[in-house]
């Protein structure tokens, strides 16, 4: 809190894709948090646009995440044709052509992570695996803090070896996708704060389920410094969250989140419906996403729900309306 120059020990989640928009990332920061851009699936001029509107709405620092550079996966001819005949009724359901795999399926991570650099965001997170030297320097080197995310131990050591400034530790409760790169780990939130201040002294990040003041107090008496917090803001007003998402968040109960790999191709935790049902035979990401692309789009702008990728944790059910800074006052009171 005191390098950042935080009131509130809260870090809004990044939640790339549309919920995190840069005026909820400017309001969180505003009210004293640190407000974070999901960048990764903005291009260059993009990362420097939404940043531009961050700093014309608080003169506060904020962060922006980006996924880690990662070789594309091997697809072979039948598992593209699978993936393209799961997904061509739901296609034909909406009136839209032919599910096809765009050619480009991800952003140069080399051209965003320079946009970051030019911008000088206050922090860096990033997921899905490791930074190298040369980045972690170059980030340093503008005085940009990294932070690395984990969902296990051995995760954990591994970023604080390669020589990040904090650790996210994300338990198996977040929205979203999963962080880690190891192996699938679903770990308890405060279990694994507590394992991970046990192997390192840097300073911890704790994600997960964590929706109330209580459960934030619980984190940083586990060891966390601060803790990240995502779908306890997605029916915040500022957040980009659509019409329909919100509307299946407002319905939520207890056990109505799944872990899916049917939109993106990576495992990630989210509302249960029909797409999470009946799409069984995802390619592997990236290029599910860049698939699932067209479908997600106009499932938002005609209000199908059923076809949209409800990401949340499974605290879902405990989320509430408001502006951002008073989501933000219910969670650290004091």
């Amino acid at each position: 809190m005191q390098r950042l120059g935080l009131r509130v020990p809260v870090v809004l989640a990044p939640m790339a894709g549309g919920p995190g928009t840069p005026q909820l990332a400017a309001a969180i920061s505003q009210a004293g948090g640190l407000g974070s851009l999901g960048a990764a699936y903005l291009s260059p001029t993009q990362i420097a646009e939404a940043g531009a509107v961050v700093r014309a709405h608080t003169e506060r620092p904020f962060g922006v995440n980006l996924f880690a550079p990662q070789p594309l996966p091997p697809v072979t001819q039948a598992q593209r044709e699978a993936a393209l005949a799961e997904l061509a009724p739901l296609h034909a359901e909406l009136g839209l052509p032919p599910p096809a795999l765009p050619e480009r399926t991800q952003e140069d991570f080399s051209a965003q992570l320079g946009a970051v650099l030019a911008l000088r965001p206050a922090a860096f997170s990033f997921a899905f695996g490791r930074l190298g030297g040369v980045e972690l320097e170059a980030l340093r080197g503008q005085g940009i803090l990294a932070f690395g995310t984990a969902t296990g131990v051995e995760e954990v050591l591994a970023l604080a070896a390669d020589g990040v400034d904090a650790v996210i530790v994300q338990g198996g409760a977040a929205g979203g996708h999963r962080g880690g790169w190891l192996r699938e780990e679903l770990a308890d939130t405060l279990t694994l704060v507590r394992a991970a201040r046990e192997v390192t002294a840097l300073p911890i990040i704790a994600a997960g389920g964590l929706m109330t003041a209580v459960e934030v107090r619980a984190a940083l008496d586990a060891g966390a410094e601060l803790v990240q917090c995502g779908t306890a803001f997605l029916r915040a007003a500022e957040a980009g969250t659509p019409p329909p998402y919100r509307a299946a968040l407002a319905k939520a109960h207890p056990g109505t989140t799944t872990l899916t790999r049917s939109f993106s191709g990576r495992l990630a935790r989210g509302l249960v419906n029909r797409v999470t049902a009946e799409v069984q035979r995802p390619l592997p990401y990236p290029f599910q996403n860049a698939l699932t692309r067209a479908l997600r789009a106009e499932a938002a702008q005609t209000g199908r729900a059923e076809f949209l990728s409800l990401w949340a944790g499974e605290g879902a059910h405990r989320g509430q309306e408001g502006t951002a800074a008073d989501l933000l006052r219910a969670l650290w009171p004091g």
